[in-house]
């Protein structure tokens, strides 16, 4: 009689009557038929419209649907994309959404973010060509021949085991650094994903694929030209980015702060409003997303997956129609692996091109590029100042 006893304690439920009731009173089944009646609160909810949920829901379709079994009733591929939208705007752990939609914490880890990058990276970040550089370039009238603002944004990660307080960044805590490139529409061109923050970003972005290609100069950017309504020296196409990074031939960073003259006080003006843009998209992601609210309590490969799929879905919302036959030659994600050593220095190039931009703003003709409004050195200095 004991030994039946401690047998029946023994046993576990195949499924716990809580979550037996996900048909009735889990929020998937009880909400998502209403969302899809009134456009603004499923945009609310899912933090894209209907036909953008819709259109994704195609794209990730061969790998959220499976089949049922004679245990079990199979999961949605439209409640497997809810769960993982759901995450991602509002950054609820895993034993939160378990009770919001009576699904198996292990379930839910095991569909968040695994299948976005695969399938939507080559539709909505493609590796741009020449012609792209050439029409993102048209979108940065403040600096001309600018192919993009870069900047790298600490995410909050859970601390992994056996590391110390070395592996934080310059704010005390551990994070992975999201290095990316943006454009005039607010949209990542370029990321990097996985480095640690304790390392500077300068070294960060000198050790990255994407560092290294742009500075070796295989990033398929268009010929040096004219600056608009020039005479002058043709330049090159370049990156801007603040005092954290390297200057270069296609890097251009301002003049440091102290014992700024007229022209370098505009040029730092300029600069800064080209720079503005990556930064407003790193807001846009985040109030979004608000994932990125607080440390993710991941370890930092399944984090990267995380930021992945955000980023994507980032472009994914802001395009009007995301392409599905775009070619992405070049995975520029994968984690770096970082060469702490002092970066080359291309400071000499970096000097000659920043002169020309620094005589081209300061010129007669800066309206061409530039509108025909041009601030005084006070206004651009109270600017730059701002920022």
């Amino acid at each position: 009689m004991l030994d039946e006893e401690l047998g029946r304690k023994r046993r576990r439920q195949w499924v716990h009557p809580i979550i037996a009731q996900r048909l009735q009173k889990g929020q998937f089944h009880t909400l998502f038929n209403d969302l899809r009646q009134d456009p603004n609160k499923f945009k609310a909810y899912c933090r894209m419209s209907m036909e953008a949920f819709d259109h994704l829901l195609v794209s990730l379709y061969p790998d959220f649907s499976f089949q049922d079994t004679s245990m079990r009733r199979f999961i949605s591929p439209e409640q497997r994309l809810i769960v993982t939208l759901r995450f991602l705007a509002t950054g609820n752990t895993f034993a939160s959404l378990h009770f919001e939609f009576l699904l198996g914490i292990s379930t839910i880890s095991g569909i968040v973010c695994k299948v976005i990058w695969q399938h939507l990276r080559e539709a909505v970040m493609p590796t741009p060509k020449a012609e792209d550089w050439l029409r993102i370039a048209e979108g940065f009238y403040q600096f001309p021949n600018c192919i993009g603002a870069l900047d790298g944004k600490h995410i909050r990660v859970k601390k992994p085991p056996h590391s110390g307080s070395r592996d934080f960044n310059y704010k005390q805590y551990f994070s992975v650094v999201l290095m990316a490139l943006a454009d005039s529409n607010y949209k990542f061109v370029i990321v990097d994903i996985g480095a640690y923050g304790s390392t500077s970003d300068s070294r960060i972005f000198s050790a990255s694929r994407m560092g290294e290609r742009l500075q070796t100069n295989q990033l398929a950017l268009p010929e040096p030209s004219r600056l608009p309504g020039s005479a002058g020296p043709l330049a090159p196409f370049v990156v801007v980015a603040d005092e954290g990074f390297a200057l270069s031939r296609h890097m251009m960073r301002p003049f440091p702060r102290r014992d700024l003259d007229d022209r370098n006080r505009i040029f730092n003006y300029r600069l800064t409003r080209a720079r503005r843009y990556v930064e407003c998209a790193f807001g846009i992601l985040s109030s979004k997303w608000r994932v990125f609210m607080s440390s993710i309590q991941m370890n930092p490969d399944n984090a990267t997956l995380v930021i992945q799929a955000c980023v994507l879905l980032h472009n994914f919302t802001r395009s009007d129609n995301a392409s599905t036959d775009a070619d992405l030659g070049l995975n520029m994600t994968t984690p770096v692996s970082l060469d702490l050593s002092r970066p080359g220095q291309h400071g000499t190039a970096g000097l000659a091109v920043r002169e020309i931009y620094d005589e081209y703003f300061c010129s007669p003709v800066r309206g061409h590029c530039c509108g025909s409004w041009m601030p005084s050195v006070k206004d651009a200095d109270f600017s730059y100042n701002l920022v």
